[in-house]
């Protein structure tokens, strides 16, 4: 059974879906996620991502930097294990990561609408979207940093402005 598609993404206001999602978890599929236990403790950057998208590979570095602070991010791939795995390997990921496949209909990205990646959605411990980025933001990138706690840039990072995805 194909997952329902969203007519469009969904925006700030709006209630995350639930999903239950397999983790990659040692550089394999171990155990499954729902939305509600991503969300115990607080709010959670859910970043919607292929392994091939350039700007994805552009903006995971920078969520490695805010995951240090006190942000709670998940990243979401639209791969395999094995390319996730790789993804995560060459761009420094240690954050969790949950697996959204074309095998499984992109279940969780069709829910929440969307058509291109990256796209990021700051969820409320409640379950209420607050925010919605998509593409690269050097703005959006320097907000979730003080959310964060932490600066996502250092000196000598030439980063562009915006960069759709």
């Amino acid at each position: 059974m194909a997952a329902r598609r969203t007519p469009k993404l969904l925006q700030a206001g709006a209630r995350a879906p639930d999903f239950r999602l397999p983790r990659l978890i040692e550089g394999k599929a171990g155990g499954e996620a729902t939305l509600g236990e991503l969300l115990t403790g607080g709010e959670a950057l859910l970043a919607f991502f292929k392994v091939t998208c350039p700007v994805c590979q552009l903006t995971f570095p920078f969520l490695e930097r805010l995951h240090q602070g006190t942000l709670k991010i998940y990243g979401i791939s639209q791969n395999d294990v094995k390319d996730t795995r790789e993804f995560n390997r060459e761009f420094g990921v240690t954050f969790p990561t949950l697996l959204d496949p074309e095998d499984d209909d992109f279940e969780a990205s069709n829910a929440f609408g969307i058509s291109s990646v990256p796209t990021m959605f700051l969820v409320e411990s409640d379950g209420a979207i607050s925010r919605v980025m998509e593409g690269w933001s050097k703005r959006e990138i320097e907000w979730l940093g003080g959310k964060a706690g932490v600066r996502p840039f250092r000196q000598g990072d030439n980063v562009p402005e915006w960069k759709p995805g």
